[in-house]
């Protein structure tokens, strides 16, 4: 039996089904290059939903991590440590906002957001207890948690887990007068993602993003960007929203922003935002412990030292522009922003599974997402020639 048999065999024995991976079984990571257990190399063209925007096992981040487990890995928030506050201050002198709260998942993080939302639309806006609304779009993916799903309009998401947490509506994304129609008084904040990543790369209208900034500032509500995959250099700017030259009142980060080597997530707002939060409010035992934030600095650090994000510019235009000189039946179009692209296909196509299993064979992982997509954010380490090997083997299976 082979290695990759094997492990599918003991996950599927032992593990629930709440994945429907690829069967490629990996077990190294390098740059944008992985290796499958029987030894197979492939190009890495998800990066973990663009968690590994450093590349896998960045040597930085590994002697960081090394270096950090040998020293001190916990105290829980009981304690004080020497990490915290020197990735506090560079992630709010990184992004120019006042205050960070450190959390471990990108759901904890938006779970975050939202109580911090709810909570300053009550004690800061004066908002009538227990009627604080907060405004979502169609299409959207911000995690999986009851009261995240709570506000999904994916059927699936909620079936046989209501009650659901109520307080949320929904409204087409991209549509600013939607969102001007549904704030009321009682609007606490609107949560959007820049681009869409779930829902396969949507970019919205050029002017959505500003006119809705403008909207929530005229009606008192909190503009809220979810930059958890956006973010962190993914779309050729640190934030997704930047590309629009806006300020949001709050910034959910997390996935790169350890570089794929451990949990870390966090929100970033103003004082006056922040300071709704009393000791005993909220928390989490890992949230911003050492370990978690030597990696972060680090991070943050490389995305910089080694212009990641003027290279997923550059390289990303590249891509697309390749991408779309691609002459295939099956494909509707080519959308993105920066490392970040949705290939869209027609109905007619079979759906995108078999094009990402086809990707597979040929050494490229890539994964479908709502059917019809095939979804590329490959790490941004990634080099031009890299790109024009993918995209030779992206003409072959499309075509």
């Amino acid at each position: 039996m082979s290695n990759t048999k094997h492990c599918i065999e003991l996950e599927n024995k032992y593990g629930a089904k709440n994945y429907k991976p690829l069967d490629v079984v990996l077990t190294k990571g390098s740059g944008i290059w992985v290796e499958d257990v029987d030894g197979k190399k492939y190009m890495d063209f998800l990066a973990a939903y663009s968690a590994v925007n450093q590349g896998h096992c960045h040597p930085r981040l590994v002697e960081v991590m090394k270096n950090q487990a040998e020293r001190l890995t916990l105290t829980s928030r009981a304690f004080r440590n020497d990490q915290l506050p020197e990735l506090a201050r560079e992630l709010c002198e990184v992004t120019g906002f006042e205050k960070m709260l450190p959390m471990n998942s990108g759901a904890e993080a938006v779970e975050t957001a939202v109580k911090a939302a709810r909570k300053w639309g009550y004690k800061v806006k004066g908002i009538e207890d227990d009627k604080a609304e907060i405004i979502v779009c169609a299409g959207n993916f911000h995690g999986r948690t009851v009261t995240i799903i709570s506000f999904s309009d994916e059927p699936q998401y909620k079936d046989g887990f209501g009650p659901l947490t109520p307080g949320f509506k929904i409204i087409p994304y991209g549509d600013a007068e939607a969102l001007a129609a549904a704030i009321t008084k009682n609007t606490a904040a609107f949560i959007v993602e820049p681009i869409q990543g779930e829902s396969g790369v949507v970019v919205p209208r050029e002017g959505f993003l500003k006119d809705a900034a403008k909207i929530c500032k005229e009606n008192n509500a909190l503009f809220i960007a979810d930059e958890i995959q956006a973010g962190l250099g993914r779309t050729g700017k640190l934030f997704a929203y930047e590309h629009e030259g806006i300020k949001p009142d709050m910034v959910i980060i997390g996935k790169a922003l350890s570089g794929g080597m451990y949990p870390v997530s966090a929100i970033v707002a103003s004082k006056e935002i922040m300071n709704v939060f009393n000791p005993g409010d909220h928390g989490s035992t890992y949230g911003g412990n050492p370990l978690a934030c030597a990696v972060a600095r680090e991070a943050l650090k490389i995305l910089q030292d080694e212009k990641l994000i003027e290279k997923s510019a550059e390289l990303g235009a590249y891509l697309i522009d390749e991408l779309k000189k691609i002459n295939s039946p099956h494909v509707e179009l080519i959308r993105g922003k920066g490392l970040w692209v949705g290939i869209v296909l027609k109905k007619t196509a079979g759906g995108a599974r078999r094009f990402c299993e086809a990707l597979q064979e040929k050494g490229i992982l890539a994964k479908e997402t709502h059917e019809n997509v095939i979804r590329i954010a490959p790490p941004l380490v990634i080099t031009k020639q890299e790109i024009d090997q993918a995209v030779a083997i992206l003409k072959e299976v499309l075509a």
